[in-house]
């Protein structure tokens, strides 16, 4: 069970606080437990059961954020391919839903990749899908590294950049 205070990835919600565990503020049938979330970057509350079948997982540590970035040239595209909208729309959203920051990376350096070659292939979907992934992944980055969401960027440019130039001097 997660305490108040901690931050915890909430389903497709994103990174949210919990700044509850207990009886809800509203009549419920059940006597159960539960969360009383604020999604970080958000206004509204979320009241969840502690027992809630939705996705839910601690906020990755500033150690594996830090070595996430170190990483991040090394992710490959994604290799999916499809002309089908529908078919995109769920492997994008199988990888959304897989809340893992290196498949969100993936799905951003691929969808980054066809805009600068320049693709045609590069659909609303595309560009839904790698909105959302961003949203997800620098919001859980800018929590495990401590620095506002609009700093998490450049933060990575800065980092990626320091470490080829370390690299170089090698």
């Amino acid at each position: 069970m997660y305490q108040t205070g901690e931050y915890i990835v909430y389903g497709t919600s994103g990174v949210c606080r919990v700044e509850a565990v207990g009886a809800p503020p509203f009549e419920t049938d059940e006597e159960k437990l539960y969360y009383t979330l604020a999604p970080v970057g958000g206004t509204e509350t979320i009241y969840v059961p502690v027992d809630s079948p939705v996705f839910t997982r601690p906020v990755i540590s500033r150690a594996q954020a830090e070595e996430l970035i170190q990483t991040i040239p090394m992710i490959e595209e994604d290799g999916f391919t499809s002309r089908s909208l529908r078919m995109s729309s769920e492997h994008y959203q199988a990888v959304l839903q897989s809340h893992d920051c290196r498949e969100l990376a993936q799905l951003i350096k691929t969808v980054a990749a066809k805009a600068r070659r320049g693709s045609r292939r590069v659909s609303q979907i595309d560009q839904r899908y790698r909105k959302r992934a961003e949203d997800l992944l620098h919001g859980e980055l800018a929590v495990a590294l401590g620095i506002p969401v609009g700093e998490v960027q450049p933060y990575i440019a800065r980092t990626i950049a320091q470490y080829k130039k370390e690299a170089a001097k090698a």
